[in-house]
């Protein structure tokens, strides 16, 4: 893995030619599928611990979800928000919110039609569960069912790979260089930022540095000084397109053993059964019941 991190960092690569590699979905809509999507309204209302929601950039998910325990699709499909993600998580963070925006573009390389199938989904995160957590809220995945994982290389601690199983594509996703802020961890991507944010990672990396020196007592300014600077952060970033400051790359040749740590995996993964009749045949008719005894 790390000759394909100083790959990726020699030879940089044209968006447009990653999509083009990402394979078609495996379904049409209007051809061989006929989801019915945008028919309910995200909830993009700011609260006080999820106000980053209504910035015109914050990311919206449209999700394709089977219907309750071993059910077919549903027809239609629901939006997902940062906001739903920050409810379940526990509260709003800046890891959370990094790993949902860098899933919104690797999501764009992945499915084409702008539609997540949650059912085809793998990921795999670094130990943050700010990270794990929107990865396995966003794709599905868990580690009893063996399709969600950490990485082996700890460079690779703030980014993601999703997979998709149907296509066997697989997208590394993190953020560019400029908006990171984790001292001594490389951006594992080649890209960098074009814009100046209001909070300078120096200015980050700074605070953080003096909180590390403090042994883990940093003062009460220094708590509100970090918050305010995650605040800003976000908004900021949340201002632009997401594209402007996080980058997506196909991985070829991708081999899930070879990313995840082994340490960290489940050794004997359940099968997962909650989605396995989601294509399963309908009745006959609207109105029908199982079929007549025979005597």
């Amino acid at each position: 893995m790390k000759t394909f991190l100083r790959r990726l960092m020699a030879a940089p690569l044209a968006v447009c030619a990653v999509l083009a590699t990402a394979g078609e979905p495996t379904y049409t809509q209007g051809v061989d599928s006929f989801f019915e999507s945008g028919v309910e309204a995200p909830d993009r209302t700011p609260t006080w611990y999820a106000s980053v929601v209504a910035k015109p950039h914050a990311p919206v998910f449209e999700v394709l979800a089977t219907r309750g325990t071993q059910g077919r699709y549903y027809p239609y499909t629901y939006p997902v928000t940062l906001k739903d993600i920050i409810r379940w998580h526990g509260h709003d963070c800046e890891g959370l919110t990094h790993a949902a925006n860098a899933a919104h573009v690797a999501f764009r390389i992945l499915f084409p039609d702008g539609i997540v199938d949650r059912s085809v989904l793998w990921g795999i995160s670094g130990e943050s569960p700010c990270w794990s957590d929107a990865v396995a809220f966003l794709t599905g995945a868990r580690l009893q069912y063996g399709n969600l994982g950490f990485f082996r290389d700890k460079d690779y601690g703030h980014a993601i790979v999703l997979y998709r199983e149907d296509t066997q594509v697989a997208v590394l996703a993190t953020w560019k260089k400029g908006i990171n802020n984790i001292p001594g961890e490389p951006v594992v991507l080649p890209q960098a930022i074009a814009w100046q944010p209001r909070v300078t990672m120096q200015d980050v990396e700074r605070l953080k540095d003096a909180v590390k020196r403090a042994g883990g007592e940093p003062t009460p300014y220094q708590v509100d000084q970090m918050r305010y600077q995650q605040w800003s952060h976000l908004n900021d970033i949340l201002s632009r397109p997401l594209d402007e400051s996080y980058q997506a790359r196909v991985i070829e040749n991708f081999s899930w053993a070879d990313w995840v740590d082994p340490a960290k995996t489940i050794a004997k993964p359940h099968a997962r059964s909650d989605t396995r009749l989601k294509n399963h045949p309908q009745r006959g008719r609207p109105i029908e019941g199982p079929a007549p005894k025979v005597f």
